[in-house]
């Protein structure tokens, strides 16, 4: 209560400003929220942030989050979990909003508030209804084509995707214009959509977590290399983090990856081509990277899988076919 009467900004209008503010509050612990909270606090914000969960990123990889949490307290931003903000109001030209953590209330005076929450559909007024397309709070309802309810429309990105990306917007526009207009039957299930809050270190994520494919009966094996085992990140600097390829176990079909690196948002894109033309682990470790690379933390995943195919039958093998070839 009382947010839109003291004013307050999104994602979007927070570029509107035209100097930092003192004291910001943000509110929420997801990607948005995140970012925000990091860059003003960089900019020499004092920066309150307010996360309802007990954990930031609630949909990442706790080690990941971790990693960020840690920097974000680093830099200085103060960091509220289980907390919740429950009325904010106007008072001398400051905004004071009231928060609450184990039933205890405590306000803070701020000059500036961002919601860091998350985007929602924006459907009013559209008279859906009358054009018999569904919809409910969560959007527009389409089918694997992007078909609404009426055959004749369809719709795409934010206003009817779970995942409200730049890239997916796009991405659903390019399968539209093709299912719609050529007669195409391209379906939004077989898209491989990464992902990546933008915070230093970057979090970037593609395909399934663990906790997923154990959800769907797929047993998984991770192959982890610490981003200060990769040559270039020592050199510049940005050894915090890691790369994560999950395969289903036995075998190098690739699940999912999670990349924490100053560039993860780059480094992810090879495990997503990887994904998407069914190319398995032990092909990324045949990928030759430029050395030094940060990149290169991706073949080290992969030469870590190929490790693992070295079993005590074949070292004995190789052995006995190294003696017997010395012979000759």
């Amino acid at each position: 209560p009382g947010l839109v009467e003291a004013g307050y900004l999104s994602n979007e209008t927070m570029f509107d400003l035209t100097e930092c503010p003192k004291r910001l509050l943000v509110i929420g612990g997801g990607p948005l929220g995140c970012e925000a909270a990091q860059a003003f606090c960089l900019l020499g914000a004092k920066v309150i942030q307010a996360q309802r969960e007990p954990m930031f990123l609630p949909g990442e990889e706790r080690d990941a989050a971790q990693i960020l949490s840690d920097a974000l307290a680093r830099e200085g931003v103060e960091v509220r979990l289980n907390t919740e903000v429950v009325a904010v109001r106007t008072e001398g030209g400051k905004k004071l909003a009231d928060l609450v953590c184990d039933d205890i209330t405590t306000t803070i005076s701020v000059d500036e508030i961002i919601t860091g929450i998350g985007r929602s559909p924006n459907v009013d007024g559209l008279d859906l209804e009358n054009a018999g397309v569904a919809y409910d709070a969560d959007g527009i309802k389409v089918d694997d084509c992007l078909r609404t309810t009426n055959p004749r429309i369809y719709a795409a990105g934010d206003v009817c995707l779970a995942y409200k990306f730049t890239h997916t917007a796009e991405a659903t526009a390019r399968m539209v214009v093709r299912n719609a207009l050529f007669l195409g039957r391209r379906k939004l299930s077989e898209l491989v959509i990464p992902w990546c809050t933008y915070t230093d270190p970057e979090i970037a994520h593609v395909g399934l977590y663990p906790a997923e494919a154990r959800q769907n009966g797929i047993p998984v094996k991770t192959y982890t290399v610490l981003m200060h085992d990769v040559a270039r990140a020592v050199m510049d600097g940005e050894e915090e983090g890691f790369v994560k390829i999950h395969v289903r176990e036995g075998s190098d079909r690739i699940l999912g990856a999670t990349v924490v690196a100053s560039h993860a948002g780059e480094m992810i894109n090879a495990v997503s081509l990887a994904i998407k033309s069914g190319m398995g682990l032990r092909a990324l470790a045949d990928v030759i990277h430029p050395f030094p690379t940060q990149a290169q933390g991706i073949k080290m995943a992969g030469d870590a899988y190929r490790r693992t195919r070295l079993t005590s039958s074949w070292k004995r093998l190789a052995g006995r076919w190294l003696a017997w070839s010395r012979r000759w």
